[in-house]
Parts: structure tokens; C-alpha cells; sequence
């Protein structure tokens, strides 16, 4: 990958390697995903191990041992242990509009670090937690830390790497997502027959956490981070030093003049409610609306729990999580090379296509073997074939909604929008998972099997929504995505005309969306 190499801009050319530095130092940034995915593939393995419940939850439990009281798929609502999930989401979501400010005015690294900081007092607190007051706190902690990594991770990983593998890049955040949610899963699996296994699961999620923050140290700074707070000298040295060459003179300035674009503007918040942010603000807040409306955090969060009411049995039911998580680590890797060599909509489109076909399969087993009175059990046979289905539907949207769901936010916007974009995009995507999170048992305790139909439904609006709206975005660098959406049959209306002639020299360019 290092050789030389040109990185398109609109009808232009910048000089630039894909060097060494710049992919390690986006490995050691993609950690913050690590924290992420631990915690989402943590929490469903803890809430069904007996001893956590019985500490924790002795209500829960009593519920799954009295088949009397209630029907498989109403076994562990309580929304008690539901705000054990789901707090941490609505705290991320406040954190993310802190990060945002932390972000824009301190630079990335710093948020970054915090990230990490929050994290690890979480993990600590949780570990060591002796009441559920002491958990809630905890998870509270482990928010701020996902809000902040979420909100700055993307966007350090767009603006290091070159356009051309940008895509791959960036999803590498997503990438350690997925290896955070099987590390998790393994875990849950091993320390699941201890007394007091649920400690060890939640205190491990320290290590991550001081990795990212030791990593954090020794990261430098973006480009764009350094011409934003006036520090030009040094932002060149580093462009040189990222691209691999001397020759940045056309791209710095580029950068330059948008930072300057940026400085101009107030308000960033009240700027991307423009009409000419009109598709930023769309896409930055539908999209995080649509990635949890995919339903993947009913196999994420719990994963464990949902293959216990289906009747796997609680030594299956955590195998069967690892293997989920074993399937999203490898398509998640699928999407890392061909993101920036087949597109975003490629994926979009055939990833909600797979979802959706398997959904409804899932859906009609589970509908057939249980019916509306939650009695049944599903025979190895049939319980393999099911887990197949899921696992298509997690190889789906591990190479589509889960990493581009992060990837495309954090891209689209230009600076002067940068930090407020992906700030709702974060606070938006947290705000939907603390909401399925909260109201998922409940929702399959009352709609039952109709529940997968239900994510199927949304599966379908949000293929539409990419293919009628969302421009390819590959091979374009950051700065020059504006242009993007003049040649647009829908979005070009939202754009100032004085853009007319750029957008036009970019409409010829090899990375113009096509619709």
C-alpha cells in the first residue's frame, strides 16, 4: 500500500502515500471502538448469569424459575435490569454534546483520552459494585466514555487518512466494535460457571479503557485539528509527515481555506440547521435513527438472554453469542475491503436486503414454534437452522449499517459543521439505543415473534431512503464533500449556486455519485 499514490479532490490531484504512521496511528485511535463493543457484548451475558441476578435482580430471577407466572417471551422484563443496560446510553448521549466542544476546542486527542478515563472508572465501579445504586453509577461512568470516544474516534480516523482508504480506515473503529463485542462474548463464556464470574466480565472492560488511554498519549494531533486552533506550522509538518511526502502545499491550503470558512461561522450548531446543511442534518440524524431500527441491538445487547427465552439452554445460549460474535468480527472485515473499492450504497443496499430476508425468516420460526403464547422450544435441528439465519443477519449488518453507520456521518460534513454533526449523530444514535434498550423485553414480552417483523418493516424504509438519497461518497476527500451533493437529483436544490462550477468539474470526476 506505501508506493506512491494520487488522492482525488474534485478535479484535482493531491500528492500522498498510504504510510506506515498513519496507519498505526489510526489503529491505536480505532481502540476507542474496543470500549464500545465490549460494553455492548458484555451486558447480555452478565444479566443471565444466575449469581448477578440473584445480587442483583432476585425479582428476574424468580421469574425465570416460575414458568407459571408467565409466558418464554416475557421471562426477563423487568425494567429494572432494562435501566442496567440502558443507562449508560443516555449518559453517552448528554457526554456527546460536551465531547463536541472538547473536541473542537482541545482537538481530538484529548477527548479521546477522556473517553478512556470515564471508561476505566466505570469498569471499575461495576466490577466492584455491591448494590444496584453502585452499578447504575458505574454504567453512568462507562456513557460519558462511550459518548466521548464515539464522538471524536470517527472523525480523527477521517481526517488522518487519505480519501482512498478513508472507508477502510475509518471502519476500523467499527472493526474493533465487533472484536470488543466477541471478547466480551468469550468472556461471558468462561468466567460464566464462577460465583462471582459477573465481576471479572465487567472489571475487564479496565484493560481496554487503559489501552486506549496510554494510546491516546502518544497519538498526534490531526491536521485539520491543528489549523482549526492556529497552529499552521506544525499542521503542515504533520500533513507532510502523514502523507509521506513534501509535496502538500495544494492540500494544506485547501485545508486552510476551509478552516478559515469555518472560523467565520458563530454557531456551528445554528449553521448545519442551514439550508445548505440540509443533507448533512438529514443523514447525521436519520442515519443513527435507522442503525438502531435494524434491531441488531436485540442480538447485541442480548444476545445471551434472547437464545435463553428461545430455549438454547444457558451454556448454549452463551456459545451461541460467541458465534454471533465471531461472524461480526470476519463481515466486518468484508467491509473493510471493499468499502472503498465497491462504495457505500453497494453495501447499504445489500446489506438491508439480507436483514430483511432473514428477519422475516426469524421471525416466521419463532412465530410457528411459540406462537402468541410464548409455549415451546426450539429442537437442535431447528435452533441451528435459527442460529444460521441470525448469523446472516448479523453478517449483514456488520459489513453495512455497522460500520457505515459511523463511517458516513463523520465524513459528510465539512469542517465548520464537523463537530455538531457528528455530535448528533452520537447523541442521536444514543438516544435510540437507550430506547431499545429500555423497552426491548417489553416489546417482545407484548408483540411477541411480530417483534422481528417489526424491525423488518424499518429494515425496508431504510433500504429506500439510501437508494433514493444517499450519493456515493468513496474516493472524495473530507473537504471537498460539499460538492458531493450539487450533482445530486434531489439534494442539488439545497446548494448555493456559486458552487455551480466546482460541482460541475466534480460531476466528471471518476468518484460522482451516480442515482
Amino acid at each position: 500500500m506505501a508506493g506512491g499514490a494520487y488522492i482525488e479532490s474534485g478535479g484535482r490531484q493531491y500528492e500522498g502515500n498510504v504510510t506506515a504512521f498513519v496507519l498505526i496511528t489510526c489503529f491505536v485511535a480505532a481502540m476507542g471502538g474496543l470500549l464500545f463493543g465490549y460494553d455492548l457484548g458484555i451486558t447480555g451475558g452478565v444479566t443471565s448469569m444466575e449469581p448477578f441476578l440473584v445480587k442483583f435482580f432476585p425479582v428476574v430471577y424468580q421469574q425465570m424459575l416460575d414458568d407459571s407466572s408467565t409466558n418464554q417471551y416475557c421471562k426477563f422484563d423487568n425494567q429494572l435490569l432494562t435501566l442496567f443496560t440502558s443507562s449508560l446510553y443516555l449518559a453517552a448521549l448528554i457526554a456527546s454534546f460536551f465531547a463536541a466542544t472538547t473536541s473542537r476546542l482541545f482537538g481530538r486527542k484529548p477527548s479521546m483520552f477522556l473517553g478512556g478515563l470515564f471508561f476505566l472508572l466505570g469498569a471499575l465501579l461495576n466490577g466492584f459494585a455491591i448494590n444496584v445504586e453502585m452499578l447504575i453509577i458505574g454504567r453512568i461512568f462507562l456513557g460519558f466514555g462511550v459518548g466521548y470516544c464515539n464522538q471524536s474516534v470517527p472523525i480523527y480516523l477521517s481526517e488522518m487518512a487519505p480519501a482512498k482508504i478513508r472507508g477502510a480506515l475509518n471502519i476500523g473503529f467499527q472493526m474493533m466494535i465487533t472484536i470488543g463485542i466477541l471478547s466480551a462474548n468469550l468472556i461471558n463464556y468462561a468466567t460464566s460457571k464462577r460465583q462471582n464470574g459477573w465481576r471479572v466480565s465487567l472489571g475487564v472492560g479496565a484493560v481496554p479503557a487503559i489501552l486506549l488511554c496510554v494510546g491516546s498519549l502518544f497519538l498526534e494531533e490531526t491536521p485539520n485539528s491543528l489549523i482549526e486552533r492556529g497552529q499552521h506550522v506544525k499542521a503542515k509538518t504533520m500533513l507532510q509527515k502523514i502523507r509521506g511526502t513534501n509535496n502538500v502545499d495544494e492540500e494544506y491550503q485547501d485545508l486552510v481555506d476551509a478552516s478559515e470558512a469555518a472560523s467565520k461561522v458563530e454557531n456551528p450548531w445554528k449553521n448545519i440547521t442551514r439550508r445548505r446543511y440540509r443533507p448533512q442534518l438529514t443523514f447525521c440524524s436519520f442515519i443513527p435513527v435507522f442503525q438502531q431500527l435494524t434491531g441488531i441491538n436485540v442480538i447485541m445487547f442480548y444476545a445471551p438472554v434472547l437464545f435463553t427465552i428461545l430455549g438454547f439452554g444457558n451454556d448454549a445460549s452463551l456459545m451461541s453469542a460467541v458465534i454471533t460474535g465471531g461472524v461480526n468480527v470476519l463481515a466486518t472485515l468484508v467491509s473493510v475491503f471493499c468499502v472503498d473499492k465497491f462504495g457505500r450504497r453497494l453495501l447499504f443496499l445489500e446489506g438491508g436486503a439480507q436483514m430483511l430476508v432473514s428477519q422475516i425468516v426469524v421471525g416466521i420460526m419463532i412465530g410457528m414454534k411459540f406462537g402468541l403464547n410464548g409455549e415451546g422450544s426450539f429442537n437442535k435441528g431447528e435452533a441451528d437452522i435459527l442460529l444460521v439465519f441470525i448469523c446472516l443477519y448479523v453478517a449483514a449488518f456488520a459489513w453495512s449499517w455497522g460500520p457505515l453507520g459511523w463511517l458516513v456521518p463523520s465524513e459528510i460534513c465539512s469542517l465548520e459543521v464537523r463537530p455538531a454533526g457528528q455530535a448528533i449523530n452520537v447523541a442521536v444514535n444514543m438516544f435510540f439505543t437507550f430506547g431499545i434498550a429500555q423497552i426491548f423485553l417489553s416489546l417482545l414480552c407484548h408483540f411477541k415473534f411480530g417483534l422481528f417483523f417489526f424491525f423488518a418493516a424499518w429494515v425496508l424504509v431504510m433500504t429506500i431512503f439510501i437508494a433514493f438519497l444517499l450519493p456515493e461518497t468513496k474516493n472524495v476527500p473530507v473537504e471537498e464533500m460539499n460538492y458531493v451533493w450539487k450533482s445530486h437529483w434531489f439534494w442539488n436544490k439545497y446548494m448555493p449556486e456559486c458552487e455551480d462550477l466546482v460541482a460541475g468539474a466534480y460531476n466528471n470526476s471518476e468518484a460522482a455519485p451516480s442515482n
